[in-house]
């Protein structure tokens, strides 16, 4: 089962930036597509976790902040054994 969300996870994820860079392509900066997805990942996780009528308390707001946290610094820790591989 966990093969089964890494793997929609990485089409998901796929899905995001090829629209991310269509939206490119149409001559949206990217400054404003970054944060266009960061403000659509925000409403979407509020509502994963309070549903449509809730909102986040500020313990939520901290966890789901933690989480953005952790996966961004992994995601450097990708890019940076990534560039050292490389070389």
């Amino acid at each position: 089962m966990a093969e089964d969300k890494n793997a929609q996870h990485q089409a998901c994820m796929e899905r995001f930036i090829a629209l991310a860079n269509t939206m490119k392509d149409e001559g949206i900066g990217t400054d404003v597509i970054s944060w266009a997805l960061m403000t659509a990942s925000g409403v979407h996780a509020t509502y994963s976790v309070a549903g449509n009528e809730g909102g986040l308390t500020e313990s939520g707001v901290d966890k789901v902040a933690d989480a953005y946290r952790k996966n961004l610094a992994n995601i450097q820790a990708l890019k940076k054994q990534q560039s050292a591989d490389s070389v």
